[in-house]
């Protein structure tokens, strides 16, 4: 009994300190100075989820267009932007780019899959873009490359159909410079222009 009592009487005691502990942390703000302000949640309570597939036609066997235009930092040549692996390695899963910050979380030998990491204080829109070539006959092939992602935080549908033809339009060019690239061409200087999503 004295042993059970005094394992007890132990709990409590931990019981005890960590609530003081906890309490202690959660000092008001001095009068006159205003709390912090409380962290935006992420979370999005009523998702509405969205693809754009595109695809391409190149002139190469799958295999010669992925050995071109497939490593995971190659999007800085056809999208025109600048990258760097900032963690692990090209190509490998959990590899990390500069390109806003995206991690490759998917592959095969000729695709790969990509996710944009929860932002604090942005909703997660669970953004991911795969990347295909497809083989179409011994010399031909398809680049195939969706996106994925949640558009339920645009204002409306205006917003929305907005959204969906600049990121169309985006990624329909990033697929011809890709389509360029893969059969030997050369890419035009690159337009000036802001940042968005990849």
């Amino acid at each position: 009994m004295r042993i059970q009592f005094g394992k007890t009487c132990s709990v409590c005691a931990l019981t005890i300190v960590c609530l003081s502990t906890a309490a202690s942390s959660q000092t008001p703000a001095p009068a006159g100075q205003a709390a912090p302000p409380a962290a935006a949640s992420i979370v999005v309570a009523s998702p509405t989820y969205t693809f754009i597939p595109l695809e391409i036609t190149v002139n190469r066997p799958a295999a010669d267009v992925w050995k071109r235009v497939g490593k995971f930092c190659d999007i800085g040549e056809w999208l025109r932007i600048p990258c760097t692996i900032t963690s692990g390695r090209d190509g490998e899963f959990g590899a990390v780019r500069s390109v806003a910050n995206e991690v490759l979380v998917g592959k095969t030998e000729l695709s790969y899959t990509y996710t944009q990491p929860v932002r604090e204080g942005r909703p997660y829109n669970l953004y991911h873009g795969t990347l295909e070539a497809r083989p179409v006959t011994a010399t031909t092939s398809k680049l195939v490359y969706t996106l994925f992602f949640d558009n339920s935080m645009l204002a409306d549908d205006a917003a929305r159909e907005a959204d969906r033809a600049r990121r169309t339009t985006q990624f329909n060019t990033a697929l011809q410079n890709m389509k360029i690239l893969a059969e030997g061409g050369t890419l035009p200087p690159a337009p000036t222009r802001g940042r968005g999503q990849h």
